[in-house]
This record gives structure tokens, C-alpha cells and sequence, in this order.
């Protein structure tokens, strides 16, 4: 946590809550997550650049005629990324997230260093840290 000195921005933040049910309907878990709320964000105040990962149907055409070709066997794979393993470039500043308020600091606020949910900048930092590691 840094003093909040007025001249960052801020980005407000709150949690969701969701219920997972097992087959038989009973609780499995419950689960919390901290969420920015983005529509905060300006584009170039806040964030440079935004990201939208995009695969093209020529690429698939490929990818599946290579299967073929080699007969190899092609399963599918469904991918649910959050996002959440990036790093950020820019300075972005969040409030205390509620219930988490520091009684001795309730003035100072959160430097982001990862992700967050919902962060504008997240699919970007994302792919950034993916191409390094794979380069």
C-alpha cells in the first residue's frame, strides 16, 4: 500500500460471490473474488494498449490439415483464461478493498502489480508475459 496523494487515479474495486454445487445439488464451495470496476478506466490515462486474443479461421484450416496430413489424432480443448497471470506496465492505483481496510492506513491505497479481474490492461499483460515465455 502507497499514501494516496490525489494525484492518482483511482480504480474502485468489489467482490463477487459465487456459489459451486455439486451434482446432487449440495454446496461444494463457496468462492470470493476482488474485481476492478474497469468502466473507470480511460484509454490512454489509464492504459495504453488493450489486447484480444483471436484466433483466425485460416489458422484452424491449417492446424486441422496438418492433423490430417500426419494423422494425428485432434481433441478439443476448451480454455477459460481469466487473464490473471500478468504483470503490469502501468501504475495503476485501487481503493481498500472493503472488508480489508487498514484501520492504522485508511488513507493509502493499493499499487496493483498482477492482473486483477476486469482490468482493461490484462489481456495485454497477459500475452506479454505468455510471448517472453515462450521466446
Amino acid at each position: 500500500m502507497v499514501p494516496f496523494d490525489g494525484i492518482q487515479k483511482l480504480v474502485d474495486c468489489k467482490w463477487v460471490y459465487k456459489t459451486k454445487f455439486k451434482a446432487d445439488g449440495s454446496i461444494l464451495k463457496h468462492k470470493a473474488r476482488l474485481v476492478a470496476k474497469s468502466f473507470q478506466q480511460v484509454t490512454g490515462v489509464d492504459y495504453t494498449e488493450t489486447f484480444s486474443p483471436v484466433v483466425k479461421p485460416t489458422t484452424i484450416h491449417i492446424i486441422l490439415r496438418i492433423a490430417v496430413t500426419f494423422n494425428w489424432d485432434v481433441k478439443q480443448l476448451d480454455v477459460n483464461n481469466a487473464f490473471l497471470n500478468g504483470y503490469l506496465q502501468e501504475d495503476v492505483f485501487m481503493k481498500q478493498p472493503e472488508g480489508f481496510i487498514d484501520p492504522q492506513r485508511p488513507q493509502h491505497v493499493c499499487k496493483v502489480v498482477k492482473v486483477i479481474y476486469r482490468l482493461k490492461q490484462a489481456p495485454h499483460a497477459w500475452f506479454d508475459r505468455l510471448r517472453l515465455t515462450l521466446q
